[in-house]
């Protein structure tokens, strides 16, 4: 079977299960990684580069599309995106090391699991950068499922089990955004190019790729890099937030944006299910249901604490704490799910806010667990 044909058949086989609602729930776009695990497990591969475009589509997009309200509501409430990113990595590496003495589960392997349960690319491979150990890949690889699906039923679930007022909450993150001008405002009508929308969310991811290969020295001989999730999405904001070169308009529509939004979301989720999908079995026969139970804490207690200290501390809405949650677990696809239970694109905002510094603190935490745990 050809395989494009076969990207295709996944794709359709996960936006059918996605629409599946199972007490009013569903999976969404997050149904691809689902079919994706099953076809992975039978040796279906898919080339790297499908899931590195697909994370770039979307995290470009969801950049350019917050630009324009990212900095305004970041300088609002900066620290409480900055505590709400430090809660969840911190207690995410907290249940790590309990679990990993309490279930006598292999360290390297464990820390796999922790970048899995928290959907976290570029922590696995600062794990397997520091431990020297492709391990980690298959901890990552078992626990990434759950670490979606967890994150995703999450978003979903609490609007439901708090009785809170769709419409109300809305209002509330309209509300916050709704004095915020974008920065392209100008006395002089700015020239807009015929045809040129593709070229500026090019031009805008090159410079994305530019700053994610920037490298910082870190102690002990290692680097941090933003990586190709964490440069393009740097670059939209940038780009979106400004929205100009000169005189001349960079703003791409958003009916654009948000076809790319879900193209990039539906690839990467597909990419990530084929690779996660091959050896699941085998690793998890080795070591049996322990590795789920580690992967199913890990993600809970991540997303509710930081779900607590961004609703309960720091008074945030319920879409903004949601939105930050999302963004401080660095995952794209309970972004993907918010978006849809809200349908309000200034969630991307909080999420952008605090996915930054997650993203830090993930690599980071990853290098110094490595060393705590030898």
């Amino acid at each position: 079977m050809p395989q494009l044909m076969t990207l295709f058949i996944i794709a359709t086989l996960g936006y059918m299960l996605g629409r599946i609602k199972i007490f009013g729930l569903n999976f969404g776009t997050s149904g691809v990684i689902l079919v994706a695990l099953v076809f992975g497990h039978f040796g279906f591969e898919v080339p790297a580069i499908v899931k590195d475009l697909g994370l770039v589509l979307f995290v470009g997009s969801v950049g350019l599309i917050a630009g324009p309200i990212f900095f305004a509501g970041f300088k609002k409430q900066a620290l409480a995106y900055m505590v709400i990113s430090v809660t969840i990595i911190g207690t995410g590496a907290l249940a790590t090391l309990l679990c990993v003495k309490l279930l006598n589960i292999p360290p390297v392997l464990g820390l796999g699991i922790m970048c899995g349960a928290m959907t976290s690319t570029p922590g696995l491979g600062a794990a397997i950068d520091a431990t020297g150990s492709n391990l980690a890949s298959v901890g990552y690889g078992v626990a990434y499922p759950f670490g979606v699906v967890g994150a995703v039923l999450f978003v979903q679930l609490v609007p439901i089990i708090g009785k809170y007022n769709i419409d109300e909450e809305n209002r509330k993150l309209n509300e916050k955004y709704a004095n915020h001008k974008p920065a392209n405002t100008s006395k002089n009508p700015l020239k807009n190019l015929s045809g040129s929308d593709f070229m500026f969310f090019s031009l805008s991811m090159v410079f994305g790729f530019i700053l994610g290969g920037i490298e910082i020295p870190l102690p002990g001989g290692n680097a941090f890099s933003l990586g190709t999730a964490g440069g393009p999405l740097l670059s939209g904001l940038i780009f979106g937030h400004f929205g100009r070169i000169g005189n001349i308009s960079i703003a791409i529509p958003k009916a654009t944006l948000e076809t790319f939004r879900e193209l990039g979301l539906m690839l990467f989720l597909l990419g990530a299910g084929t690779g996660a999908g091959n050896g699941f079995v085998s690793i998890v026969s080795e070591h049996g249901i322990k590795l789920f139970i580690m992967g199913i804490i890990i993600t809970l207690s991540s997303v509710s604490s930081g779900f607590f200290v961004a609703n309960n501390i720091f008074k945030l809405s319920l879409f903004d704490s949601l939105g930050g949650v999302c963004g401080g677990n660095t995952s794209t696809p309970s972004l993907g799910a918010l978006l849809n239970v809200a349908k309000n694109d200034n969630v991307v905002a909080p999420y952008a806010a605090a996915y930054p510094l997650s993203l830090i603190c993930i690599v980071l935490v990853c290098q110094f667990m490595a060393l705590v745990l030898k």
